[in-house]
């Protein structure tokens, strides 16, 4: 098959190792680079050999018509430009957080479903090698039923320093490390039916929160705890891992430190690493992330050569975002949040 021609949007810190990672799969090759300031996606594009730069994002899709856009760009941009693919029956990659408001997130799975056009989220959190071991194992019936979970993100790392747009935020952990953590929790055990979470600011010169910690009641009738932290000063921290412990009726699973997973039964603890693949490109300090961008980026080539369906479609991840936003309402109102089945 001819390679799928697709354009970015975005040349900030994120788009080089998206670009990087498409750069491993056969079938994908990025004809065009957008960003709102021309020089920076000159620069990225010359680096990489992309042929063609806009600073316009219409002229871009009305002149490469791409098989597909990959959009990198900030939250609040996000909406426009799937709008703009909708329109142009343009199948489109978006960025997590889909969006900076839940009925933004609605409108752009309204928008792509009645335009029949294939929408995605990049959510390439789940696609760690540790955390699809661990999903293996708890799927295999290791450690039976699980009944009780805590995932763990909590860290010092200075994210601020690469990022220093994260400051400004007014909705900071749970929005961006949340929408990657509540996900993997409904990856691991399945969809909440109500939540309590509870935020703090730890750092003075930052607008949002930096630290969450949500509480949720499963459908399984499992209660699952998501901890999120840049403000966490810890023994074992390992940026950027997410630790997990899960309990079920016949024992228990440890992902820890290292990329180790530990199972525990009657019959005693075994253990084993999962460590990511390394990539040349990656930056050492994000090498699980990065590694993780090409297993989501060949699953989002699969759907859209029409070879299956993609697990991180937009009508997925609003199930994601909706647990972001109601984190956000009990934060505030400090009250437990039901969730309406959809």
């Amino acid at each position: 098959m001819d390679d799928l021609r697709f354009a970015v949007l975005g040349a900030g810190f994120w788009a080089r190792f998206q670009l990087a990672a498409w750069r491993e799969l056969p079938g994908a090759r990025c004809v065009a680079l957008y960003n709102r300031t021309r020089a920076r996606a000159e620069a990225l594009a010359g680096e990489l050999g992309i042929p063609a730069v806009y600073d316009d994002a219409e002229a871009l899709v009305r002149r490469e018509k791409p098989d597909f856009l990959d959009i990198i760009t900030d939250p609040g941009t996000h909406r426009r430009f799937v709008l703009l693919a909708a329109a142009h029956r343009t199948p489109v990659i978006c960025q997590k957080p889909m969006a900076p408001s839940l009925p933004e997130a609605e409108e752009m799975v309204r928008a792509c479903r009645g335009a029949g056009v294939p929408f995605f989220v990049h959510e390439n959190w789940r696609w760690q090698a540790p955390l699809r071991e661990a999903k293996a194992l708890l799927a295999g019936g290791r450690i039976g039923r699980p009944f009780r979970a805590r995932l763990q993100f909590s860290c010092s790392f200075p994210v601020f320093d690469n990022q220093p747009f994260l400051r400004e935020l007014d909705q900071f952990i749970l929005a961006d490390i949340g929408s990657h953590v509540l996900d993997a929790a409904r990856f691991l055990f399945g969809e909440a039916r109500s939540l309590f979470c509870v935020t703090r600011r730890v750092h003075p010169d930052i607008r949002g929160e930096d630290v969450a910690t949500v509480a949720m009641r499963m459908e399984s009738g499992a209660a699952v705890t998501c901890e999120m932290s840049y403000a966490s000063r810890t023994e074992h921290e390992r940026f950027p891992q997410t630790y997990l412990f899960a309990e079920g009726e016949e024992g228990s699973l440890a992902l820890g430190p290292g990329y180790e997973i530990r199972t525990t039964t009657k019959a005693g603890t075994e253990a084993r690493r999962c460590p990511p693949p390394h990539y040349p490109w990656a930056d050492p300090a994000y090498d699980l992330v990065h590694a993780s961008i090409v297993p989501c980026n060949a699953d989002l080539l699969r759907a859209l050569r029409g070879e299956g369906p993609a697990e991180t479609t937009g009508e997925d991840n609003l199930r994601t975002a909706r647990l972001v936003f109601a984190s956000y309402e009990s934060a505030r109102t400090g009250k437990s949040i039901e969730l309406k089945e959809e």
